[in-house]
């Protein structure tokens, strides 16, 4: 069986606040911006890895979701607890810091885990926790 990741997906409450984000801050390729209504979806990917997309949405688009659940899930992505994006690096030193001189959460600095792998997290602008592990 060949079976592989296309796309992931995660909750935006900005689109413009997650684009700045995943574009400028991450480096990731924008390789959709398809609006419908007053929302807007966006896939975004890392260069170089044209079928790995995460596929940014607004959590609410979704017409059998409740106004109580859309009130739920909004507060669990700003406490980061609905989604997460785990990401790879080599050197994530150097990686945190591109990311850090953006306007970032820093949730936890390069720190080399109990478990053997060195990572970092910070939050994307809707809340979303995004961790960074070294590898390679």
């Amino acid at each position: 069986m060949d079976i592989t990741i296309h796309a992931s997906f995660l909750p935006h409450t900005d689109a413009e606040a997650a684009l700045r984000f995943y574009r400028d801050a991450l480096g990731f390729e924008v390789r959709k911006d398809v609006g419908y209504q007053d929302m807007r979806w966006l896939t975004v990917g890392p260069p170089g890895q044209p079928d790995v997309n995460v596929v940014l949405y607004p959590p609410t688009a979704d017409p059998n979701i409740t106004e109580e659940e859309g009130r739920v899930i909004t507060e669990m992505i700003a406490k980061g607890t609905f989604a997460s994006l785990m990401l790879a690096s080599p050197d994530v030193d150097a990686a945190f810091a591109a990311v850090q001189a953006h306007d970032v959460e820093v949730v936890q600095e390069p720190t080399d885990q109990d478990w053997g792998m060195r990572d970092c997290a910070f939050r994307d602008p809707a809340g979303n926790m995004v961790r960074m592990q070294q590898v390679g």
